[in-house]
């Protein structure tokens, strides 16, 4: 069973070619739609205490990926994100606690200008050595937000009832970590 603390001090960079940014709303009130944003970048910094490490990640909101063109449009629009007004979301962590052999990770998550408090339920998922040389890490990430706590309001109302897009979204995160090798210090 992996360990926190195989997780070695020092900087680690998230590596965005095996790192999935998900999430999922409902539609008509009936389905569920999954999409992904396709840019990410961030850095997490481990300390002695693994409890006080801290991330800080950046989300290219432009990379939204719903499997649908003309929805991905709509969600850059000034309907939802702004992108072209608000071009990134981002998330800072606040703090670490366990939460039994998970974790708890806290932190101020910022979408179209606003920031806001969330809890990430964090799984750590072990650290490997890779055929390069390089050290990995990989952790698994899952909240629920309310997508209204940060101005996205916009929505339909259908004759049957309900609503053509849910205010609830899960956010699901698939990360692996690079450690970073200090540079070699030059005489």
């Amino acid at each position: 069973m992996a360990s926190i603390h195989d997780l070695t001090p020092g900087t680690w960079s998230i590596d965005e070619s095996h790192t999935s940014v998900g999430f999922t709303a409902r539609h008509l009130m009936i389905t569920k739609v999954r999409g992904r944003f396709g840019t990410v970048e961030g850095i997490v910094t481990v300390p002695e205490d693994r409890l006080a490490s801290s991330v800080q990640a950046t989300i290219d909101m432009a990379s939204i990926d719903t499997g649908d063109a003309g929805r991905d449009e709509h969600l850059r629009s000034a309907d939802f994100f702004d992108v072209e007004h608000h071009p990134t979301m981002s998330f800072t962590s606040t703090g670490v606690r366990a939460d039994g052999d998970d974790f708890l990770l806290v932190g101020e998550l910022t979408i179209k200008g606003v920031s806001r408090p969330v809890e990430l339920e964090l799984e750590f998922d072990g650290v490997s050595g890779d055929p390069w040389g390089a050290t990995r890490a990989g952790f698994t990430a899952e909240t629920e937000i309310n997508r209204k706590d940060w101005g996205l309001e916009w929505n339909v109302a259908l004759e049957s009832g309900g609503v053509l897009v849910g205010e609830k979204v899960k956010i699901h995160l698939d990360v692996e970590l690079v450690a970073q090798v200090p540079a070699a210090a030059t005489t």
